[in-house]
């Protein structure tokens, strides 16, 4: 089983639905999470600080930085093999 890891925000008043989306979409495709969630602003600020992002979440797979949610759909559409069309003459 492959192996992500998921930073995402969790605030009292609000909670990013990317993050969870991101969550949602990494069990739907048998990801095994290592989920940390931000919980404060603080928080949040210093983990973008140290990551030189602007936005959560952040996602790792096997060690090498995914991105956010939108380059999680990427990075999952290109591990997925292409289908083969057999054409008949």
């Amino acid at each position: 089983m492959p192996k992500a890891i998921l930073y995402r925000m969790d605030l009292p008043n609000y909670t990013c639905g990317y993050g969870t989306a991101a969550r949602d979409l990494l069990r739907k495709e048998n990801y095994e999470i290592e989920e940390y969630i931000l919980r404060t602003r603080r928080e949040t600020d210093a983990f973008k600080d140290k990551h030189h992002v602007t936005t959560t979440p952040l996602i790792f797979i096997d060690g090498v930085k995914v991105g956010g949610f939108t380059d999680l759909k990427k990075y999952l559409r290109l591990q997925k093999p292409q289908s083969k069309r057999f054409w008949k003459r």
